[in-house]
């Protein structure tokens, strides 16, 4: 049997619903084998994040090599790299082993609001990661931190999304989840082509984790051998119907729910 393996270099999340833990089980869901390398050790649950442990940088680096020394990886989805250091180790490492596809979810803020990154690690993304990234994926939060600028509709996510381009990555979507409004729209730019993937919003507070869903998705489906626009519109669709069959697992924001095609 022939299966596409995956790999999350991420942050865990000890109450399941986001980071690695969130990335396996998409991976999981669309038929892809999961491998994982953990970053930081985050206490956090569906209401609060309580504390954050980052893992040596020779630690990270060690797990990087055992992995690509013994399984051919298809695709990487980047999670929580929480310093500049990390983010500088991985990077060099991803050169040196050249995955055939990198999906960079920058996360710096939990669902909760609680900062899971350093304040300087902004331009280190942007140096040594949108260079090697077939694609970014920053939310509204995390796109304004890029630009310094505030966010506020469609028209500035397309703008955005161009810009961040310019900054060298390969490719931008903009995850329009935070800004109000009846449908939930994301933008995608691949340096030559605007498209726009909106779904209607979900009525339901069950939304932890969706960004390391919908990144982890985007990758497998990578892996899987789509191309790009279609590998985010499965993406958005899954995590769509994936928050519409969440159920409640805790006092907060309680996750979605990645099998639901399978319970």
């Amino acid at each position: 049997m022939s299966v596409k393996k995956c790999l999350t270099i991420a942050g865990s999340d000890c109450s399941g619903g986001a980071g690695i833990q969130a990335d396996l089980k998409t991976f999981s869901a669309f038929g892809c084998y999961g491998a994982s390398v953990i970053t930081s050790v985050v206490a956090e649950n569906t209401s609060r994040v309580i504390s954050v442990h980052n893992v040596p940088v020779e630690e990270i680096e060690a797990q990087i090599d055992a992995v690509f020394e013994d399984i051919e990886i298809d695709s990487v989805k980047l999670g929580m790299l929480p310093t500049a250091e990390i983010i500088r180790a991985v990077a060099a490492k991803l050169q040196k082993y050249k995955p055939k596809f990198i999906v960079c979810d920058p996360v710096m803020i939990a669902t909760s609001g609680d900062a899971l990154s350093e304040n300087n690690v902004a331009g280190a993304f942007i140096e040594h990661l949108f260079p090697l990234a077939d694609l970014i994926t920053p939310n509204i939060v995390e796109t304004e931190t890029f630009l310094g600028g505030y966010i506020d509709g469609v028209p500035d996510m397309e703008e955005s999304t161009r810009i961040l381009c310019e900054y060298g990555a390969k490719a931008v979507l903009v995850k329009g989840g935070d800004i109000d409004g009846e449908n939930s729209t994301d933008m995608l730019f691949d340096g030559k082509e605007y498209v726009k993937f909106s779904a209607k919003r979900v009525n339901s507070p069950n939304t932890h984790g969706t960004g390391c869903t919908l990144s982890s998705a985007i990758a497998a489906n990578l892996a899987l051998g789509n191309d790009l626009k279609n590998a985010v519109r499965l993406a958005k669709e899954y995590v769509t119907e994936a928050i519409e069959n969440s159920y409640t697992v805790g006092k907060g924001h309680s996750p979605v729910h990645h099998f639901y095609k399978l319970w």
